[in-house]
């Protein structure tokens, strides 16, 4: 599969990060996206086209590599604090609706397991959720989505989370709550853990089911696929393509941020969606709040 790139090899050495700047994490130099009218004019347009043609713009080592080296380590120093979730669910987040038709995508059951930072987890100074907050970042994901205007999710527990798949893991099929979701690989596994989806298989008014239940009754060819190296930004219709992650092979886990946006402001996730998701933890404080 192709991925967005530029003629010129990116030089670290000549890229430092700034301790207050953010943006010194990315390299600009390959990536320009903090000058969108003038260097990253033409880069833009690319990923734009990438975008409409294939439903998705992957950046390799989008983030520099001493920069990817510090956003890993911040990952793994977090993780202890995730909770193993165990993840039952059907394609739409939702609990299996056994009246549907046997072979219903709402019928059938998908699990996954996984440690999960939610939002919450996240410090709001650290350097994941610095990179989430970024103005310019923003700016450059609704310029590729095609959005006239892009908000980060409002949502408390959805908006920047950090997901480790460890060896034997994977991630069951699914829909996103948002369209706009951007992951960014911190951590690839020695083997397996390929980031599988069907882009853009349905709209919020209709959905391919055709196409969808043949891949889910295990048809491969019907998706995308392609290998990602740490530091690979990639950016997907997740509410509108159908997606997961395959078995993890090796001794090292998967971790990847993912950054939710969302052209409608202050939209949330339903309570049960989230409690589905993120298990008892999340359950305990929406319980108190009642």
């Amino acid at each position: 599969m192709q991925s967005i790139d530029s003629s010129e090899s990116s030089n670290s050495a000549n890229s430092s990060i700034l301790a207050d700047d953010i943006l010194g994490l990315v390299d600009l130099k390959r990536y320009p996206i903090h000058d969108p009218d003038g260097a990253g004019r033409e880069f833009v347009t690319d990923c734009q086209q990438s975008m409409a043609k294939n439903g998705w713009c992957s950046l390799d080592e989008f983030i520099q590599p001493e920069g990817i080296e510090l956003l890993r380590q911040e990952a793994n120093a977090l993780l202890p604090d995730a909770s193993p979730l165990t993840i039952s669910r059907n394609i739409y987040g939702q609990a299996p609706d056994p009246l549907l038709p046997k072979h219903h995508p709402g019928r059938r059951e998908y699990i996954h397991h996984a440690l999960q930072l939610a939002n919450d987890q996240i410090a709001d100074d650290s350097l994941t959720k610095q990179l989430y907050r970024s103005e310019c970042l923003t700016r450059f994901i609704g310029q590729v989505q095609g959005k006239d205007k892009l908000y980060r999710s409002a949502d408390e527990f959805q908006a920047a989370n950090i997901v480790a798949l460890p060896p034997g893991s994977w991630q069951g099929w699914h829909y996103d709550h948002d369209e706009c979701v951007v992951t960014l690989l911190l951590q690839s596994a020695e083997s397996g853990g390929e980031f599988v989806f069907i882009p853009n298989c349905r709209t919020r008014e209709t959905e391919d089911m055709n196409l969808v239940e043949q891949f889910l009754d295990g048809d491969m060819t019907v998706a995308k696929t392609f290998a990602r190296n740490a530091g690979t930004l990639t950016m997907f219709r997740g509410e509108f393509s159908l997606h997961g992650v395959t078995q993890i092979e090796g001794n090292k886990p998967r971790i990847t941020a993912i950054f939710t946006y969302d052209e409608i402001p202050d939209r949330k996730a339903r309570n049960d969606i989230n409690i589905r998701i993120y298990g008892p933890r999340v359950e305990r404080i929406l319980s108190q709040r009642k």
